[in-house]
This record gives structure tokens, sequence and C-alpha cells, in this order.
């Protein structure tokens, strides 16, 4: 049966405002996950009644929360008979400040800041901060998120129950950190929405290269952040999500397979997409000293503003890879820059570089070193060194586009 029209009105309220709602839920009932999360659903299970007689109140959201609230002191009372405990948590929060309609948009956005570091708090194992900002800011279910991490849905949640009794039990505050600390703070917000993008957007195994679904929260939340917390590097990590997403349609064929950047047709590439995130990454470059986010956005843009493949300005990638090596010296940034180095100075430049990272115990295991190895001894029809790489990258490799575009390239040196 199709939705009334009050049912698709209250779908659509949903939609806009079920986090902020439950954001505030959990503030106003001291830090208490699932009971602002029952209170939610009580309170648009209660909407769909009451709105049919009453009408829609002027102001859904504030009707929400205060209705969301009632019904939490309400399920307390009926369960205090069992534990003492409940019936004194339901008179605090009936004897606290009651929310009213003049609960102020400022008020609600700095709940929905709360929610965010919070679920991002530093003691809590990073897979658990990523399921628990994707479940409780972005509102996904906890079966999407464990499809698209490929982990089983009880697992997945009980990482996210152990999350909020990890919140609970060691008093993690619900707040946005003091100014001395939100640097280091902020750092793992990034940190925890950059590895749900990537996760939706090459992801790290499984049968699909992307999942369209991930990389979309991962810069909704981006948006989200920008909004509420004006920072450059912010800035830049929304910029770099936004210039890696709008080629996502050239990096696949109508197979599901995986066409490599030189390869792709450029006119599938989103052109508003690229503008938007090349004009935040001079924003973020204006707002100080550039960070991580910032330098790998603005090689995003180097990309991206390539009308063809031969007129990459790779002497200006490298520069940038050599600006990210001094600011994060990882290992997979000097593979990255190797392979700069090799289309700008040529492969056997690339190939010398790469042949010291092989040297590196983070990754020998590391099926894109040994895929990068390969490309550079294919152009140099060094095709007996190519055929060892590639199956060393196969035997390494966990997503199926990926290994399918590996044989492809190993069948092409056969024939």
């Amino acid at each position: 049966m199709s939705p009334t029209p009050l049912e698709q009105h209250i779908s659509d309220i949903y939609y806009r405002e079920s986090r902020r709602v439950l954001a505030t839920l959990i503030r106003l009932l001291q830090g208490n996950f699932e009971l602002a999360e029952d209170a939610l659903q009580d309170a648009f299970t209660a909407a769909l009644s009451q709105w049919q007689r009453d009408g829609v109140p002027d102001n859904p959201r504030a009707w929400l929360v205060s209705t969301g609230r009632f019904k939490a002191i309400d399920r307390l009372r009926k369960h205090s008979r069992q534990d003492a405990h409940l019936a004194e948590l339901a008179d605090s929060l009936e004897s606290a400040t009651q929310p009213g309609p003049e609960e102020d948009d400022a008020a609600i956005e700095d709940d929905r800041l709360r929610l965010i570091f919070t679920c991002c708090h530093p003691s809590l194992a990073q897979e658990a901060r990523v399921a628990l900002t994707l479940r409780e800011v972005c509102g996904l279910t906890t079966e999407a998120i464990a499809a698209a991490f490929l982990v089983p849905t009880p697992t997945l949640a009980q990482r996210i129950v152990r999350a909020k009794n990890k919140i609970r039990d060691a008093g993690i505050p619900y707040e946005v950190p003091a100014q001395e600390a939100l640097p280091q703070r902020l750092e793992a917000v990034l940190a925890v929405v950059y590895l749900a993008f990537n996760e939706g957007y090459s992801a790290s195994s499984g049968t699909q290269l992307v999942q369209q679904e991930l990389t979309a929260e991962a810069i909704r939340l981006g948006r989200l952040l920008l909004e509420l917390l004006p920072d450059s590097e912010v800035c830049g990590l929304l910029a770099l999500m936004l210039l890696h997403d709008a080629r996502r349609h050239g990096r696949i064929d109508a197979s599901g397979d995986l066409v490599p950047l030189d390869e792709q047709d450029r006119t599938r590439w989103d052109r508003a997409q690229i503008r938007e995130g090349c004009d935040l990454v001079v924003q973020a470059l204006r707002g100080g000293p550039p960070g991580g986010y910032t330098i790998q956005a603005a090689i995003a843009a180097v990309h991206a503003e390539a009308a063809t493949p031969a007129g990459t300005d790779w002497a200006e990638i490298v520069g940038l890879y050599d600006l990210l090596l001094q600011l994060h010296p990882t290992p997979v940034v000097e593979l990255n820059r190797a392979a700069a180095l090799a289309m700008r100075d040529g492969p056997e430049v690339g190939l010398e570089v790469m042949d010291k990272l092989m040297k590196n115990k983070d990754l020998v295991g590391y099926h894109r070193l040994h895929a990068a190895r390969a490309d550079l001894f294919r152009r140099l029809d060094q095709t007996r060194q190519a055929t060892h790489c590639y199956q060393q990258a196969l035997a390494l490799v966990q997503q199926e586009p990926e290994r399918r575009f590996l044989q492809r390239r190993l069948a092409a040196l056969e024939n």
C-alpha cells in the first residue's frame, strides 16, 4: 500500500530531523543512548496518531524532542518496580530543565557536534567509532553498515553495543572538547569520516569496488562537520572526498570492473562536483598551513582538472607528495610518490624507489606495491618481471574487481 500524505510527510521529517532529535534526546536523557533511541521511535509513533488528529505542529522538531523526553520518563516509570534506580533516574529527568519550543537551531547543532565527538572518542576502538558514527550520526541501519564492511550483522551489533557500554561505564562526557583539546579530537573525527569514505570508495575486500551509500554518508557527514565547525582541514577532507567521488562513474565499466585512471572516460566525471571540490581546496589553502587532507585534495584536484592523462601536471603532483611526506612520512605515501615519479621521470626512476620499499615490512604484504611494480615492468616490456609481480599481487588482493583487473593484465602479458 502507498503511504498516506501524512505518513509520507512524517517519513520526510524523519529523514530530515531524526538525527537532530536523537542528538538532543541523548543530552536531555543524560547520555543514555539506548533510552534516547527508544524515545525517538516512541515520539514518531505518537506523531502518527496525534498529528492525524491534531495536525502537524508548527515546530515538529521541538514537538518530537518534548514528546520523546516524556515517553522516556514514562518508559522508566513502567520498569521502576523491578529496578529502584530507574525510578530515581525518572525523577532526575523529570526535574531537569524541560525542552520547549525555544530550543533553537544553535542548541540543536551543538547537540549534533556533541554526538559526533562522543561517537569518535579516542578511547573507543577505531572500528567501534566508525560503526557508532554511521549508526547514530548518519542513521544507517546496523545491517547496512555490516554489509558495507563485510562483517556479520551480529558482530557489528555487538561492536556498537560495546561502544555504548564503554561510553556509559567510562563516563565519556557528551560534549564538544575544550578549545585546547579540539585539534587532537578533531583529527580522530576526520579519520573516522575518511575511513568510512575509503571503504565505500574502494572496498578493502568483497565483490564490489564501490559502496555508494557509504561514500554518500561520509560526504554528508563531511558537509555537516564543515557547517558546524569551519576548519581548513575539515574543508580539505570534504574537498578530497568530493574530488574522488566525482570520478566514480568513470572508475567502473558496465560489468562492474575496475577502469584505471589513465583509461577512464573523463566525460563521465562529475564536473560540477569537481568545481566544488577545487573551490574547497582553494578555501582550505587560504585557511592556513595545509594539513594532510588538504594536500591530498590538492593532488586530487590536479588529476581532476587535467583534460587528458597526458595533460596531468606530474611535476606538481610530485611536489605535493613531497610536502605530504613531510607531514605524514608513511610507506603508502612513499609508494604513491614513487608512482608519480615514474610518470614524471620514467618507469626506471619509479622502480628504483619501489625496490627500496620492498624492504619495508609494512608494505611487503600490500598488493598495490606489487601491482605498481608490475605496471612499471610492463611499461618497460620486461614481461618476466611483470608477470612475477602480478602473480604476487594476485596472491594478496582481497577485492574481486581488483583481482579481475590484475588477471586481465596478467593474461595480456601471456598472450
